[in-house]
């Protein structure tokens, strides 16, 4: 490939390949996320990723085209270049540079100056090479074709560095006053003007390393895999390894994250006399293939000076750019788990019991989530979605293994889990992410300090942990948890329903723990979770919790989840998961305290009948005010309709529906939202429909208090409540007023009665 007016972008292929893309990734179940925190993809000029699946090489350029509107370069394998080959000419219409075109280097680097970037994939299949860190810290890779260690490609660092020599030489032709070589120089590189070409120049080369992760790895078959089989018989291991990991990746729910690591600048590692000695040699060239060939070959002093100097800042600029691009991997739960069974397996241990392995894996998710060097995959920032983990109920844990299972590395039985000796076998290259997927994901990780670190801490700690230690270990979830749904919520898309609310209390849960005066085995007595209603937040409770604190108890504030950060946070949360904080706040509160008692106020009232109905062991009684089961609103029964209405709409159009939202009248502004959203109001009819049929299951002790008037819940929901109860401890408060807010407001002294409740539970006078 010789021909240098082939190498030409077409920017209506250009187009119309990015919009297919964007076709391609809506409809195809892979979920493809760019990080750019620092707004970095803009000024970049080189891309360096890492590279796992084929299809990944065709998506960073359409990203970074859709984000800046630069096109990209990028260097593809030669064997898909021939005479006349239409594929290939639709390659090179893309911006492809065959890797084995005689001038490579040279025609990037005019290219960068040109104003496009280029992306480089260094090395195929890294993480399948468990050894990529040496003791002495330097990064290398298995080569099959030599059968030895290597050094990674370094193409991409001597692009950048020979280009901003190339950059600092044109630069001193202009101070120096030389401006018949400058003006040269511009014509050389075909740009208008010397002006355009000084622009060029003075900015810096930066290399941005990125990393992609793809997680889960699934082993099932597909039908790529099955039709390709089926077609041709003689298939080979790569193929066929292809096919059925990239095929699940492109059709089976998988995570594609793309993380911009920090940009490595050439030019910081150039000295003064490398740049001076350079500039000797530059007063002998004339076009960019001169600058790439100096040093080459030379005899000179000077020659062989700049040739050794090169070669130590293009070693040196790779070496930084491996450690971004390692360092950015998206770390997940089958990375730490994979971590946590090599560690096993390199001491010989090759069974562990089921609750000791899962527990130490969860105080690991703690330790990296505390770890702020690392970038965490969202399942390890949403503790909804590893919570159960210790109890082997998490879904993400119950997948790892079953792939685990299926790769014949770990039996999972008599609740132990029994690593085999195939973790220890070598594999061939394009056999192992199919025999071994545990290492695959352990030398994915495995060059990141922290994560290693993540591990040690988390196997140290499991050996001395005590319950209150995972009862704070807990709540921290449920912090973090509010931190992430609030942070999430605060895009500019939400913006217009966001701006529009009132409430300024903290929506974050609260653990209150007095101080210690007696030693217990569960180191309080009596224990309180209070629950909130719906639209508002733990602070809506947060007196009376300041009040059982002075009195002695331990408390805790839940948050419902959706509640406390954005309407549409709430839009997109079922009942179920209001509720599964309200069984949190109880699990820690009975690791601190003997026995618990739980106090809801309105929609938190019914959820703490439904906790109530579970029958939990250490649940000695709930106290509920306005719960409801009937409504003053009769419009209510207009809302499945509405919310039907509003999924057909999302479903079919770009809309948000015909009624997403509607407006609430609320007492207290200050503490719930001032939009509603329709779906919350489904789900509450949904929950109180629920709640109606399990409360023949409640036969703890209960206290209803209901307001007389309630203009929002009917107060017949208390008679309702009474009489369906299982208890034969129950008793009902009335309350004269038209407020809803009996509790938080305290009207007719309403936190004194939940409190003398609580004492009676407590067994204090």
């Amino acid at each position: 490939m010789n021909k240098l007016y082939q190498l030409k972008f077409s920017q209506s292929a250009y187009q119309w390949t990015a919009r297919l893309m964007t076709v391609l990734s809506n409809n195809l179940s892979i979920n493809i996320k760019l990080h750019d925190e620092h707004e970095q993809i803009q000024n970049g000029d080189i891309f360096m990723f890492n590279h796992f699946a084929r299809f990944e090489t065709f998506i960073p350029q359409f990203l970074i085209y859709q984000k800046t509107g630069v096109m990209c370069r990028s260097i593809a394998a030669s064997e898909f270049f021939t005479d006349d080959d239409t594929f290939g000419n639709y390659l090179i219409s893309l911006g492809a540079v065959p890797n084995d075109y005689h001038r490579i280097l040279p025609f990037l680097a005019e290219e960068i100056l040109r104003g496009h970037k280029v992306v480089v994939f260094p090395e195929g299949g890294m993480v399948k090479d468990r050894r990529v860190l040496s003791q002495d810290g330097e990064y290398s890779i298995f080569s099959r074709s030599q059968g030895e260690r290597r050094k990674h490609h370094t193409g991409a660092a001597a692009l950048g560095t020979t280009l901003e020599l190339l950059k600092s030489g044109i630069l001193h032709l202009k101070a120096s006053g030389d401006l018949a070589r400058f003006e040269a120089w511009a014509e050389h590189l075909g740009f208008d003007s010397t002006g355009d070409l000084l622009k060029a120049v003075e900015k810096p080369t930066s290399i941005l390393p990125a990393n992609i992760t793809f997680y889960p790895i699934r082993l099932s078959e597909n039908f790529l895999q099955k039709g390709a089989e089926t077609l041709n018989a003689n298939l080979n291991d790569k193929h066929i390894e292809e096919l059925l990991i990239e095929g699940n990746m492109l059709l089976k729910d998988t995570d594609m994250d793309i993380r911009l690591g920090a940009p490595v600048y050439p030019h910081t590692l150039l000295s003064w006399w490398e740049k001076l000695l350079f500039r000797r040699s530059f007063k002998t060239c004339y076009t960019v293939d001169d600058v790439f060939h100096i040093g080459k070959n030379s005899r000179s002093i000077d020659g062989k000076l700049l040739a050794r100097s090169m070669k130590r800042n293009v070693s040196r600029c790779s070496d930084k750019c491996m450690q971004e691009m390692y360092i950015n991997v998206t770390i997940n739960l089958a990375h730490l788990a994979s971590l946590l069974i090599i560690h096993y397996v390199d001491q010989k241990v090759m069974q562990v019991e089921g609750e000791k392995f899962n527990k130490t894996l969860y105080l690991a998710i703690k330790s990296a989530q505390k770890a702020g060097s690392l970038k965490l995959h969202r399942s390890l920032l949403t503790p909804s979605r590893y919570q159960g983990i210790i109890e082997g109920k998490c879904a993400w844990l119950v997948r790892f293994f079953k792939m685990a299972e299926q790769a014949k590395l770990v039996v999972c039985a008599d609740n132990n889990y029994r690593f085999l000796p195939k973790l220890l076998e070598e594999h061939e290259f394009d056999q192992v992410r199919i025999e071994n997927p545990v290492l695959v994901y352990a030398n994915e990780a495995s060059p990141i300090a922290a994560v290693k670190n993540a591990i040690a801490d988390a196997i140290s700690t499991s050996r001395s942990l005590t319950p209150h230690q995972l009862a704070l270990n807990y709540f921290d979830d449920e912090q973090y948890g509010y931190r992430y749904s609030f942070q999430k919520y605060r895009d500019s898309k939400f913006a217009e329903i966001n701006n529009q609310e009132t409430a300024t209390q903290s929506g974050e849960p609260y653990l209150l723990l007095p101080h210690k005066t007696v030693s217990t085995p569960s180191e309080y007595k009596t224990g309180v979770v209070l629950v909130h209603g719906f639209l508002a937040s733990p602070a809506e409770l947060r007196e009376l919790g300041e009040k059982l604190l002075q009195r002695g108890y331990p408390v805790i504030g839940v948050r419902l989840s959706g509640h406390g950060t954005s309407p549409y946070d709430l839009r997109e949360k079922k009942w179920e998961d209001w509720m599964a904080p309200v069984r949190r706040g109880y699990e820690i509160m009975s690791l601190l305290s003997e026995k618990v008692v739980a106090v809801g106020f309105s929609t938190g009232g019914t959820l703490a009948l439904r906790l109530a109905s579970d029958k939990p062991e250490k649940l000695a009684g709930v106290s509920v005010a306005s719960a409801p089961l009937l409504f003053k609103n009769k419009n209510l029964i207009f809302v499945p309709l509405v919310h039907g209405v509003n999924r057909f709409t999302r479903w079919v159009s770009s809309l948000e529906g015909v009624m997403p939202f509607r407006p609430n009248q609320s007492e207290h502004p200050d503490l719930n939202y001032k939009n509603i959203p329709i779906r919350g109001l489904y789900e509450l009819r949904k929950l109180v429909e629920n709640v109606k049929k399990h409360l023949p299951n409640v036969i703890c002790p209960v206290q209803i208090i209901q307001g007389s008037n309630d203009r929002v819940v009917d107060p017949v929901s208390a008679d309702l409540i009474f009489e369906a109860l299982g208890s034969t401890d129950k008793t009902i408060h009335l309350v004269d007023t038209k407020r809803h807010g009996v509790l938080n407001e305290n009207i007719a002294g309403a936190q004194d009665t939940v409190i003398s409740f609580i004492n009676k539970i407590a067994d204090i006078p």
